[in-house]
């Protein structure tokens, strides 16, 4: 398929409140036209970013994740953004049973889902103290168009997104989604854009508004850029529905154009 729509959803967050954040996230999604294909949440949709994952985190069976293949199922979409998941822990952890997860999870209308665990945990607010990185990436397909899907601080570690090819392009698209403070959004803009250039690819960035449980404002700035940089949408400080459709052509003729993917470096990323 040669175009591909997204809905981007930025929104206000009820603080550590997972009953008002999905019933509020649900209205949304119906008020949606039903051309939309991925409809994109951000960072911790269900609570806010919070660092307190022992008294909010839910297993992969429980509410949010059920809440996820339903609206999937009922509007025909694929649905992603991440939630504070845990899981029994590995023998010799060293705090309790339990491990916790910052998880986007990519969910399917048929109720299949895939995830990827945030690599690159943001130290700056403890949150390597509470959860555990991941290891893998996660590079979803749809309609022939491959997805690279990850979660906010990893905007800042160029390598983790990087193109690893010779000749076909890992992936079409780059998700960033995120709780992103308002006070570093230069930073946020700035990289959104140069990681769409410098990997010759759409990449969207889903970012929430308003204030936290901590005090700290989000301005949103979420947004949509080409594989040459340029900027197809952007939204600061208010709530906002958004829908577009991509080309598939569009790209393909910028890296026919100008092939600069084939002279990258060769690189291992090790766990």
């Amino acid at each position: 398929m040669s175009h591909l729509s997204f809905t981007l959803i930025q929104t206000n967050l009820h603080w550590e409140d997972k009953a008002a954040n999905l019933h509020m996230l649900e209205q949304k999604i119906k008020a949606v036209p039903h051309a939309k294909q991925i409809v994109v949440l951000p960072e911790m949709f269900s609570t806010g970013f919070s660092m307190k994952p022992e008294l909010l985190a839910e297993e992969m069976n429980g509410p949010t994740v059920a809440w996820m293949k339903r609206v999937a199922a009922e509007h025909k979409i694929v649905l992603t953004g991440s939630v504070i998941i845990s899981q029994a822990a590995p023998s010799g952890h060293t705090n309790d049973d339990k491990e916790y997860f910052n998880r986007l999870i990519w969910m399917l209308p048929n109720g299949q889902y895939a995830y990827y665990d945030k690599r690159h945990l943001f130290a700056f607010a403890g949150e390597h103290e509470h959860y555990t990185a991941g290891t893998k990436r996660l590079i979803a397909s749809v309609n022939g168009w491959k997805i690279n899907l990850q979660v906010c601080y990893d905007l800042r570690f160029p390598v983790w997104a990087r193109q690893q090819t010779n000749d076909t392009p890992e992936y079409d698209v780059l998700i960033y989604v995120a709780n992103w403070p308002e006070r570093r959004q230069h930073a946020w803009r700035t990289l959104l854009q140069a990681r769409a250039i410098e990997n010759q690819c759409y990449v969207i960035g889903v970012n929430r508004v308003g204030e936290d449980g901590n005090g700290i404002y989000h301005s949103g700035n979420s947004m949509v850029i080409d594989a040459m940089g340029e900027v197809l949408y952007k939204k600061e400080h208010e709530e906002d529905i958004h829908n577009i459709v991509l080309s598939k052509e569009k790209l393909e003729e910028v890296r026919h154009k100008l092939p600069f993917l084939k002279d990258g470096d060769d690189f291992h990323i090790t766990p």
